[in-house]
């Protein structure tokens, strides 16, 4: 089991406080809000496969934003209440990182959310890697754009 300690060793002061105090990088500043690599997205805690490229879209709002993630499975919902307003917090299964939140006005002609996500709670990985990292399973996602 990974303890704080662990955790603070491993993860950069932000990634931390997003993945495990619920904070929000600044707007504009991750590294993957204008970012268009072919690859997954996953948990920088745990490594759970999380988002793709293919379903990655610039919303304008400062944050990676994503249609779907790649398996519901991996993540959870719940109310959030904070800063007076009412949304829905993403959060990784496994490892229960924030990941983010998720809005119901993303692009209508692919089922309408937008998975508002912290670059500072995700680790890329380009497909040329998939194999060597572990996870072989998502190539076949790019084989049809490469």
């Amino acid at each position: 089991m990974t303890t704080k300690d662990d955790l603070k060793n491993r993860l950069t002061d932000e990634e931390y406080e997003v993945t495990q105090h619920a904070a929000t990088e600044a707007p504009f500043t991750g590294k993957y809000d204008d970012f268009y690599e072919d690859g997954i997205y996953v948990d920088v805690v745990s490594g759970e496969p999380l988002f793709s490229s293919l379903d990655k879209y610039d919303a304008g709002c400062g944050w990676p934003s994503f249609t779907k993630p790649l398996s519901s499975a991996n993540l959870n919902e719940k109310n959030d209440f904070s800063h007076f307003m009412h949304r829905t917090e993403v959060r990784s299964k496994e490892a229960n990182s924030h990941l983010g939140h998720v809005f119901p006005d993303g692009p209508t002609e692919k089922g309408g959310l937008r998975y508002c996500i912290n670059s500072a709670a995700l680790k890329f990985i380009p497909v040329a890697d998939l194999e060597e990292a572990g996870y072989g399973q998502y190539k076949e996602l790019f084989e049809t754009t490469h």
